[in-house]
């Protein structure tokens, strides 16, 4: 199949998914984490302030099912499991980060533009 098959604007195209899994929260979160290297469950964990460990497990599942990251585990007591980027993933985490980087540089000018929306508007704040 050629890439020219997949159209992500089509309900129906299977790459939705995998934009899914890319774009939610918690994939590119877990994405960019893993941007600076592999690490164990538990660190990554704490670098994705917020996700349970369950959501946790459940992004790095589809994100090995989609050849983006890879599960490596070492034979000791206890045994270790260290997650990182595929090539594949690491292709993409570089544009995933290059998104987040632009949204952090950018957020004072969204929040700005939130404020003047909503005194325009009278409406209620949405959440920050």
């Amino acid at each position: 199949m050629t890439t020219s098959t997949f159209d992500v604007f089509d309900r129906t195209c299977r790459s939705r998914s995998t934009l899914e899994n890319i774009t939610g929260r918690w994939g590119a979160l877990t994405l960019g984490a893993l941007g600076d290297g592999p690490l164990r469950f538990n660190r990554l964990r704490r670098r994705v302030v917020g996700i349970s460990e369950k959501m946790l497990t459940q992004t790095l599942r589809n994100l090995q099912r989609d050849g983006m990251v890879y599960r490596r585990a070492s034979p000791a007591n206890p045994p270790t499991v260290t997650y990182g980027l595929t090539p594949l993933g690491t292709e993409i985490t570089t544009q995933v980060t290059a998104v987040l980087d632009v949204i952090a540089r950018l957020t004072p000018d969204v929040l700005d533009a939130r404020h003047h929306y909503d005194k325009r508007n009278c409406a209620r704040p949405g959440p920050t």
